[in-house]
């Protein structure tokens, strides 16, 4: 599907990634985004976008956003983002509501392109690099059982209901926004107390960084390259970054030469993969791949995230 004189819906459009989409996506064509503000902020999204604030776990909300006017909905809205959060059964239970209550009123209002922000927690621990193909998916978090339930529904409606599905299970994405992960979190407490950084685990935790302008720009080409039924595709890079180097990184982007203590363990918190890099041979085979290391892209984000400090 070609991304140009379309009408796209973005939900979750104020968050990280959802704005950095619909900045891509505005100069070609009519946007709107509905959010609920619990993860996102009104002021990232773009000014020629449309802002609807809607909870989508609410059917009628959904109903009253979505109509047979759109091309396309792009969803990025979650209740909760947190691997580890502390709450996990409303996590389950409304991020899978949410997106079983879009394709739903997608179905019945016949729009039926659908692109979906998965996660590398599907997979759970597995052998690196992993490919789109690995099974069995056993993820160790709620996070990433929410993400397969929802991938799970997205087969159905491509399968049985003649939808195009583009699913993006995604590596670490970075940015200047702050909010949940460890690039933004080190910013945060070397900026509180530039002398101790606490790591979560051992710090030798090592996983794929992609930072989200790449992340977007892999997106908006797959959606334009790919149309089976169901797409999957990995978004990561062919690098990895440790926990270790993030925070050598983030300390000197900030001019600091802090100690770091740890609070032990080969994982931050129960959930965490260790240990995770996803094979991205199916997207460079159709044609793109990342211009930035996992370790440049931390680089980036961090340096965004310490200018907005001042």
């Amino acid at each position: 599907m070609q991304l140009s004189g379309k009408r796209v819906l973005v939900t979750g459009g104020a968050g990280l990634v959802g704005s950095q989409m619909v900045d891509d996506l505005v100069a070609d064509n009519d946007v709107t985004v509905a959010d609920d503000l619990s993860n996102g902020v009104e002021s990232s999204v773009h000014d020629d976008a449309e802002f609807v604030q809607a909870d989508l776990t609410d059917e009628s909300a959904v109903e009253a956003v979505i109509d047979d006017s759109f091309d396309a909905v792009f969803h990025f809205a979650a209740a909760d983002k947190y691997v580890n959060t502390d709450d996990p059964r409303p996590q389950f239970e409304e991020n899978g509501e949410m997106t079983y209550n879009i394709l739903e009123r997608m179905d019945e209002v016949g729009v039926t392109n659908f692109a979906f922000t998965s996660s590398s927690t599907v997979y759970g621990e597995a052998p690196r690099p992993t490919p789109e193909d690995y099974a069995p998916l056993e993820p160790i978090s709620i996070y990433g059982s929410a993400k397969l339930s929802e991938e799970a529904l997205l087969s159905t409606f491509a399968h049985s209901y003649d939808f195009t599905v583009w699913n993006f299970r995604f590596a670490n994405i970075v940015g200047p926004r702050f909010g949940a992960g460890v690039v933004p979190d080190f910013v945060e407490k070397l900026d509180e107390n530039p002398d101790m950084l606490t790591i979560l685990g051992n710090g030798l935790q090592e996983k794929s960084y992609m930072h989200v302008t790449e992340c977007t720009e892999a997106m908006r080409y797959v959606v334009e390259n790919a149309d089976d039924a169901m797409n999957t595709y990995n978004l990561g890079t062919r690098t990895t970054t440790s926990v270790n180097a993030i925070a050598d990184i983030v300390a000197d982007v900030m001019d600091l030469d802090p100690e770091y203590e740890y609070t032990g363990g080969d994982r931050g918190w129960t959930g965490d993969v260790p240990k995770m890099r996803l094979s991205i041979e199916k997207l460079s085979a159709l044609g793109w791949t990342p211009a930035q290391s996992s370790d440049e892209a931390v680089r980036r984000a961090a340096e965004e995230l310490y200018d907005r400090l001042d």
